[in-house]
């Protein structure tokens, strides 16, 4: 994905960091990164905004069931595939 704009960070490596970004998984320098690019472009906000939502719903509805530990890999992996097949 690309909003036809130039960045610092290009598109595509903020919304692959999007989740880790939630997770309060990246460092300090990506997160920076990540946050200036989502001010600056919308329809990585956007993006941002939905996946947010997504996990918050699931964090409420499936919070105390007991996950696969190998999920979460699972479910990043399809997503990839899935953008990949959109960017083509």
């Amino acid at each position: 994905m690309s909003c036809g704009n130039p960045h610092d960070t290009d598109c595509r490596e903020v919304l692959e960091k999007v989740y880790a970004y939630l997770d309060g998984e990246l460092t300090e320098h990506d997160v920076a990164d990540i946050r200036v690019h989502l001010d600056e472009c919308s329809p990585c906000l956007k993006e941002y905004d939905l996946d947010k939502a997504v996990k918050q719903l699931v964090a409420k509805h499936c919070g105390c069931d007991p996950l696969p530990s190998d999920l979460r890999d699972k479910v990043l992996a399809r997503i990839a595939q899935v953008r990949s097949e959109l960017a083509d």
